[in-house]
């Protein structure tokens, strides 16, 4: 039986990961949310940091957003923290401080799509549904040889339908911890290795030697080519910034001047940065301008290192801001 037998090889083979040894719906949906287009080595100290800080949802819930991004900085998507925050007071407001213990209420959650809503509802209350991640998605076409893009949305619905079918007597979290266990680490995207796969008599892909092939995706991405110019303002011990709107990359979180300043200003010292975004590839340069009075730009204000310290910021900009700090130590 098909449930048996990865279950099998996943109680012999799976990683000890921490969100794996609990049913506290607060602690599986941090982790999922946290490992959303994030590996799991990166997550790691991320999900641990965030359980030492806000042990409990109440925690989180009435922590401020700048220090919930602040601990979020360097995960990238910063709209997960943000509605990580968001999600915690919905829940504590809402919901009497309680997970929907369902699929269909855990998906009124903001942030929670399918993927995590089956997640915790599998994973903390047993539910039968199946978590279809990326891992899932691809281990699932080749296994049942899907030959339609991933992309789209009837094959989503057609491989959900498929594992739903095959879940049939089998423990829902043990199932779908299984089969994205297999995905991450046997029937990965380049080169899997089908001789260690299970179920590799029955695989579709396998079999028709497809598995080079499958799963493929109908949509190329397009990636925006982008040039960002920073004038990195100092006064005294103090540096100018201002807090990013919505409507753009990087939405409540801080970053430098980037309008163009008087020409005659001058530059004390220039360097740049490349950053790649899932859409987007950044050509960054900067330039530290020693300024003689505090007159502040409109739109930000001049905060002091210690304070910059607490703030949360872009990856980018927190190395711009070391890079500067250093500069700035050389002049003292």
């Amino acid at each position: 039986m098909f449930s048996e037998k990865i279950i099998s090889w996943y109680l012999i083979n799976k990683r000890d990961l921490p969100w794996r040894n609990t049913r506290n719906p607060y602690k599986i949906w941090l982790s999922e949310i946290i490992l959303q287009q994030t590996r799991v080595s990166q997550g790691l100290p991320y999900y641990y940091n965030f359980l030492e800080k806000y042990p409990t949802l109440e925690a989180l819930a009435t922590a401020p957003i700048d220090e919930v991004l602040r601990l979020w900085q360097g995960l990238g998507y910063y709209s997960r923290g943000r509605n990580l925050h968001f999600t915690a007071n919905q829940i504590v407001s809402e919901y009497q401080k309680k997970f929907p213990e369902n699929f269909e209420g855990l998906k009124k959650l903001k942030g929670v799509g399918n993927y995590t809503a089956a997640a915790i509802a599998s994973f903390a209350f047993g539910q039968k549904v199946p978590a279809i991640d990326g891992n899932a998605l691809r281990f699932f076409s080749r296994f049942g040889g899907i030959n339609e893009p991933i992309d789209d949305p009837n094959t989503i619905k057609s491989i959900f339908n498929f594992a739903y079918d095959l879940m049939e007597g089998a423990d829902p979290a043990l199932f779908n911890q299984s089969v994205m266990e297999l995905g991450a680490t046997i029937c990965v995207p380049k080169n899997p290795k089908c001789d260690q796969c299970p179920v590799r008599p029955e695989c579709l892909a396998f079999s028709h030697r497809l598995q080079d092939k499958l799963p493929f995706k109908s949509k190329k991405i397009k990636v925006k080519e982008r040039k960002l110019d920073y004038k990195i303002l100092v006064n005294e011990d103090r540096i100018w910034l201002k807090l990013r709107e919505a409507g753009d990359i990087w939405a409540g979180l801080y970053d430098f001047f980037s309008r163009e300043l008087v020409p005659k200003l001058p530059v004390a010292y220039s360097f740049q940065k490349k950053h790649i975004l899932t859409h987007q590839r950044l050509s960054i340069s900067f330039q530290i301008i020693i300024l003689e009075n505090d007159e502040t730009p409109d739109g930000g204000k001049f905060y002091s290192i210690k304070e910059i310290e607490a703030l949360p910021k872009p990856i980018v900009i927190d190395e711009a801001f070391k890079i500067t700090m250093k500069f700035l130590d050389q002049l003292s």
